[in-house]
């Protein structure tokens, strides 16, 4: 096998042309030298230096030492990316749905460092269902989901309930504040199918028919509530626009209902377990605020 300390010989013998001062540069004596030169030709089926007169390269050497130089140069730069990999911490990677509120999804990824876990964050937001494939993958640790969701053997907290404001277009409410004769905008289904048909089923608990329009998300949810075509439910109290009313959706509750998840089979697992506890707080502090 083709190993670091072949390249090193052979590098060392190109440049010093002489066998006991490359041996002394890479740190052996001259015989495992001549050995592993003896071993390293034999893999490359190539005679790589002239011995005859003096040390000196062959044909074949000087057309294969660059591509030795390249490879010892890619090993040590491998090396030392490594270890700042490791300097910095360990290496977590989050995924968010895009329903969590910007400005708790940056406390949630924030957690584990406030927290005193020397990790470098990495996160992304997509559906719920995109998460849980990617945390069954291993392309990420945690996720925090829309719920209830097929978990396939994924481990996961406590539900976090989060509480939602209803926008509708100013003056399109009936006299107990409820929008009339209007859609509510919604994400696609297939992103997360049963926590969207529970909140459908909710939404239709109290009689009401109900008619829903499919937005890529709450930005182009929230322009058809100023353009006055739709309703809006929404767990961002940030979120509006000029012309639209907000009021908290108590009648009936529309919780944005979400759990941390990873997978327990994985060999860290403990661990992230410690790590999703943390993130379930952080969700938590938000709702007794």
């Amino acid at each position: 096998m083709l190993t670091e300390r072949h390249l090193e010989i052979f590098v060392a013998l190109a440049e010093e042309e002489h066998f006991g001062t490359a041996a002394q540069r890479v740190g052996i004596t001259q015989p495992p030298l001549s050995q592993g030169l003896r071993r390293l030709e034999a893999l490359l089926g190539v005679r790589l230096f002239d011995r005859e007169r003096g040390v000196s390269l062959t044909d074949e050497g000087t057309l294969l030492l660059p591509h030795a130089r390249r490879a010892l140069t890619a090993l040590r730069e491998l090396r030392e990316t490594g270890a700042r990999e490791h300097a910095g911490g360990r290496r977590l990677r989050l995924g968010l749905a895009p329903e969590v509120p910007a400005s708790l999804a940056a406390g949630v990824a924030a957690a584990p460092v406030r927290a005193g876990e020397r990790a470098r964050i990495g996160m992304v937001t997509a559906s719920t269902a995109a998460l849980l494939g990617d945390v069954a993958a291993g392309r990420l640790d945690i996720a925090v989901i829309r719920h209830p969701s097929v978990l396939h053997g994924l481990a996961a907290g406590r539900v976090i309930l989060l509480p939602t404001w209803i926008l509708a277009p100013a003056g399109l409410t009936d006299a107990g504040g409820t929008p009339t004769r209007l859609p509510v905008a919604v994400r696609p289904r297939a992103e997360a199918p049963a926590a969207h048909d529970l909140f459908v089923d909710t939404l239709a608990s109290r009689g009401r028919r109900v008619e829903t329009v499919v937005v890529s998300d709450e930005r182009a949810g929230l322009a058809l509530v100023a353009a006055g075509q739709a309703v809006l439910v929404t767990a961002d109290e940030t979120l509006t626009a000029t012309g639209v009313e907000r009021r908290e959706a108590a009648d009936p509750p529309l919780p944005l209902r979400l759990r941390v998840a990873w997978d327990p089979r994985r060999p860290d697992a403990e661990r992230t377990a410690e790590t999703a506890r943390l993130l379930e707080d952080a969700l938590a502090r938000k709702v007794a605020r």
